[in-house]
């Protein structure tokens, strides 16, 4: 396992809050995003080394800024002055730390997406550090590329927009569904029998249904070759309702964005519940958490599907991991408008979108924000040894 060049000790953080409005917004079952929002942070070491990561926000609606505050206000004691000798003490060590702080507000998801940012951020200091890639240093033999899918696509704008993708280079899409059955079936049906030979479709629920509603909507399209049907039901539904739906088409199920430590993720695998595993390394777990549940995910013979919608950081590091842990599995890739993913220009103008090719760089191979980002931001902190400030953007 890879180690720091030598142990770090952690001397500031920057917490930068995006916001960018949204003429059309992003829908799902549960319910709409008006705004995309991401929450970017930066680590340094007494060395002056750095590195990036990226914290989940997309929900609640105000919980970005939320998110940045939490990480300067209540966990810098953790961080600033600390010394961390192993890639993944951090990750174990804030766990562990900030378990009664969580407890005590009851807020287990804030502090395991900050604490997912910062691990990937350490992870990408520490590739710097040793003047590789992440996916290398994660393993020498990583991919160069990793195929990708088209996501977030709703099922009413289909038609337009897997034209679009199409056009973009991309040959697999996943459609959203779980608003209207009977029309979801019939939308899910034409818009698989309107593919290519070569090209795949996936269709994801957002835990729209109750069990019953699950099965029909597969029975409904029981002879379409849909690749999977993600999260048909509540992530938290019991393992009888799991497995019946499972039992009841041949269709695989994915899932896992929507589980969170160790012990959940084991017995998802050990129950053979998804097909598919889809942990989000920025809502849970980072580099540290979401390499593991990967590997084993995969020893089960399972496949990792990197779950993400959020800004270019956390992007680039999912490719990252998948093109370590290796694996048939795709990077979602969400296609509707966000600058605060395609600032980062990860896919070179010439190259088909079917596939996102790793940079070369240190790291996540990101230096600096993009200065397209400033029009949407709307907060920046930063810890020192010396107390935690916020400017005006």
């Amino acid at each position: 396992m890879p180690r720091f060049p030598a142990p770090i000790t952690l001397t500031r953080l920057d917490v930068q809050v995006f916001r960018v409005p949204l003429d059309q917004p992003v829908v799902t079952s549960f319910g709409a995003m008006r705004d995309r929002p991401a929450v970017f942070l930066r680590l340094e070491d007494s060395d002056g080394a750095f590195g990036w990561g990226e914290v989940f926000a997309n929900w609640p609606a105000a919980g970005a800024e939320h998110r940045a505050r939490l990480l300067v206000e209540d966990m810098g004691d953790l961080l600033i002055g600390q010394r961390f000798a192993h890639r993944s003490d951090l990750f174990h060590r804030l766990t562990e730390q900030t378990r009664i702080r969580a407890l005590q507000c009851r807020e287990w998801g804030p502090f395991d997406q900050a604490i997912a940012g910062l691990d990937v951020a350490c992870h990408d200091l520490m590739a710097r550090k040793a003047g590789q890639s992440l996916a290398q240093f994660l393993n020498p033999e990583a991919l160069a590329r990793v195929p990708t899918y088209a996501s977030g696509i709703h099922i009413r704008d289909a038609d337009k927009v897997i034209a679009r993708c199409r056009d973009a280079g991309h040959d697999a899409f996943k459609i959203k569904t779980g608003f209207d059955l009977p029309r979801d079936i019939a939308d899910t049906r034409r818009i698989a029998a309107s593919l290519a030979s070569a090209e795949r479709l996936f269709a994801d629920a957002n835990q729209g249904w109750d069990r019953d509603q699950a099965t029909s909507y597969l029975q409904g399209i029981a002879e379409v070759p849909l690749g999977w049907l993600e999260e048909p039901i509540i992530a938290t539904a019991s393992a009888e309702d799991w497995a019946r739906v499972g039992q009841d088409s041949d269709i695989p199920l994915a899932g896992g964005e929507n589980l969170a430590g160790f012990e959940a993720f084991d017995r998802s695998i050990a129950a053979g519940t998804f097909s598919y595993l889809q942990p989000d390394l920025a809502k849970w777990g980072g580099i540290t958490g979401c390499e593991t549940v990967a590997r084993r995910a995969l020893a089960s013979g399972a496949t990792y599907c990197p779950h993400f919608l959020g800004g270019g950081i956390g992007l680039v590091a999912s490719a990252a991991l998948l093109a370590a842990v290796g694996g048939p599995g795709l990077l979602e890739v969400d296609v509707n408008p966000n600058p605060l993913r395609e600032a980062f220009d990860l896919f070179a103008p010439t190259q088909p979108r079917s596939h996102l090719h790793l940079p070369r760089s240190p790291g996540l191979g990101i230096t600096t924000l993009p200065h397209a980002l400033a029009p949407y931001q709307t907060l920046h902190a930063r810890l020192t040894a010396k107390g935690h400030t916020y400017d005006a953007p």
